[in-house]
């Protein structure tokens, strides 16, 4: 089997952690268990949102950054976990699955400690 190795350009976004466990303290989150590829938003989405905000407030919704590309840029972000509106469970579950495959441990813990909040506030167990 293939090693798998963490991009090397990846970096754990912090404030993207904080602003996430801010908007499940307000209960913006969307508890349902849902197929993430289906829910995460569209390129559409995106532009949308960007013709309001600006790309530090977009980059709320992503756990990690790529190092070495422009920061006004979708493709300076990764690990989306939300809708611009709310976080989702299954945006959490997704960033921390594809997190563990790629062994980027920060974002793997910090969706792990997303997913805990998600569950009790949504009165939910373990995934």
């Amino acid at each position: 089997m293939a090693k798998i190795e963490k991009p090397a350009n990846l970096r754990f976004h912090r404030d993207a952690l904080e602003y996430a466990k801010k908007m499940i303290r307000e209960g913006k989150v969307n508890c349902e268990v849902h197929n993430w590829t289906v829910d995460q938003p569209t390129p559409a989405d995106e532009d949308a949102y960007l013709h309001d905000h600006d790309f530090v407030e977009y980059g709320r919704w992503f756990l990690a950054t790529k190092e070495g590309t422009d920061t006004d840029t979708k493709e300076h972000f990764e690990f989306p976990i939300g809708n611009f509106k709310e976080i989702y469970r299954a945006g959490v579950i997704a960033a921390k699955a594809r997190a563990g495959q790629f062994k980027h441990k920060e974002v793997e813990e910090a969706a792990a400690e997303l997913l805990d909040m998600i569950n009790d506030s949504c009165g939910m167990g373990e995934a």
